[in-house]
């Protein structure tokens, strides 16, 4: 850990250098960049300079404490011993904290994708009931949300739906929610009261800044039709949905939730950029850590990784075991306690393998 603290220093000390410089001062641009680089690194470089000031105190203190022949003065030095060097563990902590790498997406805005998976009708009802969930969720957040694509069932519920939440750290919320979602209950078409279990599958991609990977527009089969419901005089007489296929995979998306072609297309295209991007690092994972399964965050498909029990109020998460059993708030958006729990398990999965370098 020292080592890598080191490195930091010293990089830290040579931006401050660089940042001096009148050269890299004309250029706004390169000191933007190294003015990010260096806010970045300071936290980790604060901790540190801390760090450094208590065990300098530590060593003072022992050392009086060698030399002090006053019962009452000694036992004061041995307690102030003791503060110190649980002082030092807890900066040593967090200090190993700061060395994890911060996913760069955490920040992003994002789309869920949610899909009804099996279970059928009632499979298309719950996948509303995540929409709603996650909905209200992001506006508890201060969050703008917009459907951008959907595919309704006259039961209520959706075969597909896209929802677009825009904040500053949805990605960083979010990302845990990726997998196989998991409802007990009795549908409200059972007329015999059986309980009934199906599933919904959530997509969780974090919207892509232009650079991160890039489409080849002869790879795009884009299309202007007529928009359908609701949307005014303007959305029915023009033809302002989009329809992009990519014709390498063969993805699809329709967007009519903007009033021209040209924004429609815009979102089309973001959203086809997220689905290629979650498809490359789900290959990456796969060749990286083919026999590896991480328990937070791999947002397998073929997983259950939440299930959402009516009969007992019961909402567990079999990642990291964590249970509420008042299934009407975390249906109402109250997802704190569960993305908290599974937080903490990945920053501790991360400390472990940190400490192990």
């Amino acid at each position: 850990m020292l080592d890598k603290i080191q490195k930091v220093i010293a990089r830290y000390e040579e931006i401050d250098r660089q940042m001096a410089d009148p050269f890299i001062l004309s250029d706004h641009v390169k000191l933007t960049e190294l003015a990010q680089e260096r806010a970045e690194m300071e936290p980790l470089v604060n901790v540190y300079r801390t760090h450094e000031q208590v065990a300098q105190e530590l060593a003072e203190t022992r050392e009086l404490a060698e030399l002090e022949e006053d019962a009452d003065l000694s036992a004061m030095a041995e307690e102030e011993i003791e503060r110190l060097t649980a002082r030092l563990a807890e900066l040593e902590d967090e200090m190993l904290k700061l060395l994890i790498p911060k996913d760069p997406r955490d920040d992003k805005n994002v789309f869920i994708e949610i899909r009804a998976g099996t279970g059928g009708d009632e499979a298309a009802i719950f996948a509303a009931d995540l929409l709603r969930m996650y909905t209200r969720y992001a506006e508890s957040k201060g969050w703008k949300t917009q459907i951008v694509d959907e595919n309704r069932i006259g039961v209520g519920g959706y075969k597909e739906v896209i929802l677009s939440v825009k904040g500053k750290g949805a990605y960083s919320r979010f990302k845990y929610e990726s997998g196989v979602h998991r409802v007990q209950r009795v549908p409200v078409t059972e007329s015999q009261g059986r309980i009934h279990t199906s599933a919904a599958t959530v997509a969780v991609m974090p919207e892509l800044e232009a650079v991160d990977i890039t489409l080849d527009e002869r790879d795009l089969e884009i299309t202007a039709t007529f928009s359908a419901g609701p949307g005014g005089q303007h959305m029915q007489k023009n033809q302002t949905a989009a329809r992009i296929v990519h014709k390498p995979t063969g993805m699809m998306v329709k967007i009519q939730s903007e009033r021209s072609l040209t924004q429609n297309k815009q979102l089309g295209m973001a959203i086809i950029q997220a689905r290629l991007q979650e498809m490359e690092e789900e290959k990456q994972h796969t060749a990286v850590a083919a026999d590896r399964k991480s328990q937070v965050g791999s947002g397998d498909r073929s997983e259950k990784i939440r299930t959402y029990n009516y009969p007992q109020s019961r909402v567990t998460d079999h990642r990291v075991g964590f249970t509420s059993y008042n299934l009407p708030v975390v249906m109402d958006g109250d997802l704190d306690p569960f993305i908290d729990a599974l937080t903490v398990a990945d920053e501790a999965e991360k400390l472990a393998a940190a400490e192990r370098e």
